[in-house]
């Protein structure tokens, strides 16, 4: 029997407050979850257990440059639990040490190329060990991937087959990326940026799906404004459709194609009720520019002093105040009078609050609970689906609900301003939760 449960790495850092917060206030210490923190600072962890309030806390320190420690600290524990990010840089032997120890791991990466890399390298050695490896427990991918599965499992309850293609749309949300998350964008386009191969893999529409299995008819994400009949709106780019939709079609294989093999997926943001062509095609179009822009060096180096740094984050006032809204469209492949409609919210804002809490309850979810998955690379729906859907509707704040056609063209937004208040907060790009 191991000592941990959680070791939860990185906890020193904003996002890894936020998680030993939550875990702190959700489970307690030694009243059935056994946790520890972790990181490469004694003092820093120790200060942080005291200011929790919870000096007994168990400290373990090891670097993530440190094979030797790592595979220490990874044997010691059921799941590890990580926000050391940027990922390609400071995740790959934590990753490979969780591998070969059969030790569950999750993170809040949006890193695509670097997934795919571990998954290439590391996945025979997961399956043998039985360690189930889950990226993208943050933002990016939860509040897609499992919104997708709920409204799957809704259209074939209801009419027993599964929507043909699913539409998100982020109805508003009030919040901005965290510096953690800027850092792995930056990182991801400085690393394209030499390297034609990575280029190609972020840009590929299936890149995470295993190789050898069929791809659907997806192209592109979103780079302009796109009038959408079903909303009754104009649609917007939505930055972190280049992760979600990735992860959405990798659960579509690993589940076995339960929603088709020709299954569409996209993402994008809601313009705001009564904004025409015109507004819509201008505010893509600045989005678009914005975010292309941090892939020129110069302009990046430039961005980089006006973007939140790694361990800056918003106070408590200001997370407890942000929230997220979204829609999904479920397409009945037959009869247009059978499409179906889910709401995904949370209480708290998307970069910080609500994804310190979903990290915390997946490796939660990864621990205690009995999961119909062996070792390997999974994502959030095909490791712990349902079951997680309910701790995060029971804990962290988030639902998942059946609405109405009529609810939705009814439901008022301010979806244009929050998402360029978030999008001159965060630079305009994403990943790393």
């Amino acid at each position: 029997m191991r000592e941990y449960d959680i070791v939860l790495f990185g906890a020193t850092g904003f996002t890894g407050k936020l998680v030993a917060e939550y875990l702190l206030k959700t489970y307690g210490q030694g009243r059935g979850l056994r946790w520890a923190i972790a990181g490469r600072n004694a003092k820093k962890l120790a200060h942080l257990a005291a200011e929790l309030g919870a000096p007994e806390l168990p400290v373990l320190v090891a670097d993530s440059a440190d094979p030797e420690a790592l595979a220490s600290l990874v044997a010691s524990t059921r799941v590890v639990c990580t926000t050391v990010g940027p990922y390609a840089l400071y995740g790959s032997e934590l990753v490979a040490a969780c591998a070969a120890s059969g030790t569950h791991y999750c993170d809040l990466t949006g890193e695509v190329h670097w997934m795919k890399e571990m998954i290439a390298q590391h996945e025979a050695t997961a399956i043998a060990s039985g360690a189930r490896i889950v990226h993208t427990c943050g933002f990016d991918s939860i509040p897609s991937d499992l919104g997708t599965l709920f409204l799957q499992q809704a259209m074939l309850a209801e009419h027993g087959v599964p929507a043909q293609e699913i539409k998100l749309r982020v109805n508003r949300f009030s919040g901005a990326f965290s510096g953690g998350t800027v850092a792995s964008m930056i990182n991801m386009l400085e690393q394209a940026g030499k390297d034609k191969r990575l280029r190609k893999i972020m840009a590929d529409p299936y890149s995470l799906t295993p190789s050898g299995a069929a791809r659907g008819p997806d192209r592109n994400d979103q780079t302009r404004a796109v009038y959408d009949y079903h909303f009754g709106r104009w649609t917007l780019p939505f930055v972190m459709a280049a992760i979600n939709t990735r992860v959405v079609r990798r659960s579509n294989a690993l589940l076995g194609f339960p929603y088709g093999e020709d299954f569409a997926y996209s993402e994008a943001m809601l313009a705001p009720k009564r904004q025409g062509a015109v507004a819509s095609k201008m505010s893509a179009l600045a989005m678009t520019a914005g975010t292309a822009s941090l892939a020129i060096a110069p302009l990046r180096a430039v961005a980089k002093k006006f973007l939140p740094a790694p361990g800056e984050g918003p106070n408590a006032e200001q997370r407890e105040k942000g929230f997220f809204d979204i829609y999904l469209y479920g397409l009945h492949p037959d009869d247009g009078d059978k499409d179906m409609i889910a709401r995904v919210t949370g209480d708290r804002d998307p970069g910080y609050g609500s994804t310190s809490k979903m990290l915390g309850e997946a490796a939660v979810c990864l621990a205690m609970d009995d999961l119909d998955c062996d070792g390997g690379f999974w994502t959030p729906a095909s490791a712990m689906g349902e079951t997680l859907v309910k701790r995060l509707e029971e804990s962290a704040g988030l639902t998942f609900t059946p609405v109405s056609y009529t609810h939705l063209r009814a439901h008022e937004t301010s979806s244009m301003i929050a998402y360029a208040v978030f999008c001159v907060k965060s630079g305009g790009g994403g990943g790393g939760g």
